[in-house]
């Protein structure tokens, strides 16, 4: 597939990913995520009222909303906090709703997200074809 289609990468583009490139850490990924699980809690909140624990509705918030933000914006209200960002490795632009989503639910399978391969990208990033960085300082 092209790279307009949003088409994750193959193992050979993570040889095109720049060493000059501020990878975000494991503290600040896993601290964002806490983030917006705080928040995704406090949203399912409202709707399971005062007297019971959220529970699986502040998971089902996590995965309707995350791929949005994540898709269309590249960084969820945690990873903004944090100063982070999620770019395609092939376009260095937001990966998309589709990819947004995989990624996601593979996030929420919890080991992608600790599986690193040769280049320090969790496999969740890996198999869409995606990176987080740190935000670029403004000029």
């Amino acid at each position: 597939m092209s790279k307009q289609s949003g088409s994750p990468s193959s193992p050979e583009a993570d040889e095109r990913i720049p060493a000059s490139v501020a990878a975000a850490g494991f503290g600040r990924k896993t601290a964002a995520f806490l983030v917006d699980a705080v928040l995704c809690a406090l949203v399912a909140g409202l709707f399971t009222g005062p007297h019971r624990a959220p529970g699986n509705w502040s998971l089902l918030v996590f995965v309707l909303v995350y791929p949005v933000f994540i898709g269309f914006f590249g960084q969820s209200p945690g990873m903004r906090l944090l100063g982070i960002h999620c770019e395609g490795v092939a376009d260095a632009r937001p990966i998309g709703v589709f990819r947004a989503v995989l990624r996601t639910l593979l996030l929420v399978l919890l080991v992608p997200a600790l599986l690193t391969g040769p280049d320090g990208r969790p496999w969740h990033d890996r198999i869409v074809g995606s990176i987080v960085l740190r935000n670029r300082p403004a000029a």
